[in-house]
């Protein structure tokens, strides 16, 4: 039995009964790849159904608004993906009458749709015959044929491309990708497979040479920054001072308290006798409350927030700043990163002061 017919046999007695695999509307399934994307299917799981009930077709997604997509996306980290998904909708509403592509070359074109979407919506939608290479794919072939080509390089990215190509059933295309990557999410895993009894095993390379421990082989990743975030809270009990967040940084558009980054950790009885802080608030601002610093962990950067609670400020920042008060009962409503609605959760806004 060939490699495929063995992951193949082996998918149809074990793979889980996940919702976005009985359904062939592109659009669900787009829906189900982008939440996956650097997300375990346990977490991934209630955003799909979330988006799915509120937004049941890409007409609805579209006429949400992005600040709505991203409200809901809330908790679930790389809110770039959210942003890129509200592009792409609107791009599928003007180009192409409100219908979710199912073809490869049109998926390719759409706003943050790169060649491993495509494949996987191309696939699974309309069976187009193409490879979907991702992470329990790169494992579970480099285990097995023994490649020891970096994955997350270009030349390993096209190794493996090119090989799942070859090994794919070309009759069976949407199965043989799923049937792939889920021997390599349950079977396969990245710690402790369960090489005893895996069906590949008598022509696994890693396993028959004793080195799973090996494979897949990647660069090492860019080293991690550390940054130091002083958030201000100002609340009357009834409203707080909010602010959205532009540019190109983390968490762009969503919504977090005034913000003062430092270089390092500052206590905060001192930053609130910087001119810059005393520009804004006041001479006389005292401290109600200091909570952290809170450690939050990102792909490459470390942030170390700490919340100063203060009163008796002066509103000098409403003439100098795009800040705005938010009543608490519209909170809700504003996209916020998990270091806010995490700490609002923790005090509620009527007991800030």
């Amino acid at each position: 039995m060939s490699f495929i017919d063995e992951v193949i046999g082996w998918y149809n007695n074990n793979k889980r009964d996940l919702p976005w695999r009985n359904t062939n509307d592109p659009y669900l399934i787009w829906l189900s790849e982008i939440i996956l994307q650097q997300t375990r299917v346990e977490q991934g799981m209630p955003y799909y159904h979330r988006f799915a009930e509120k937004y049941p077709t890409i007409s609805h997604f579209a006429a949400a608004g992005e600040d709505q997509i991203l409200n809901l996306w809330q908790g679930l980290g790389y809110y770039s993906r959210g942003r890129n998904m509200y592009k792409t909708a609107l791009m599928v509403m003007e180009e192409h009458g409100g219908y979710f592509p199912s073809q490869y070359e049109k998926l390719i074109k759409l706003k943050g749709i790169g060649e491993y979407t495509a494949a996987a919506v191309s696939s699974f939608s309309a069976n187009e015959a193409r490879a979907v290479v991702d992470g329990n794919v790169f494992r579970l072939l480099s285990r097995y044929f023994g490649i020891d080509e970096v994955i997350n390089s270009p030349k390993g990215k096209k190794v493996f491309t090119q090989l799942a190509n070859e090994v794919i059933d070309t009759g069976r295309p949407g199965l043989s990708n799923q049937a792939m990557m889920e021997f390599g999410s349950l079977q396969c895993r990245p710690a402790n497979p369960d090489c005893g009894n895996c069906p590949l095993r008598t022509g696994c390379f890693a396993c028959n040479t004793s080195s799973v421990q090996n494979f897949p082989v990647k660069q090492k990743k860019k080293a991690t920054r550390d940054r130091y975030f002083n958030y201000i809270v100002v609340s009357d009990g009834e409203k707080v001072l909010m602010n959205k967040r532009t540019g190109k940084d983390i968490w762009e558009n969503l919504h977090e308290f005034p913000l003062f980054e430092t270089s390092h950790f500052v206590q905060a009885e001192e930053l609130i006798t910087t001119p810059g802080f005393r520009e804004l608030f006041g001479e006389n601002v005292k401290i109600s409350l200091v909570h952290g610093p809170v450690k939050h962990i990102l792909s490459h950067q470390r942030l170390f927030a700490q919340y100063i609670i203060i009163k008796g400020f002066e509103e000098n920042f409403l003439m100098k700043k795009p800040w705005f008060y938010a009543k608490n009962d519209t909170l809700h409503d504003l996209a916020q990163p998990k270091l806010i609605f995490a700490f609002l959760k923790m005090f509620p806004t009527f007991n800030l002061i």
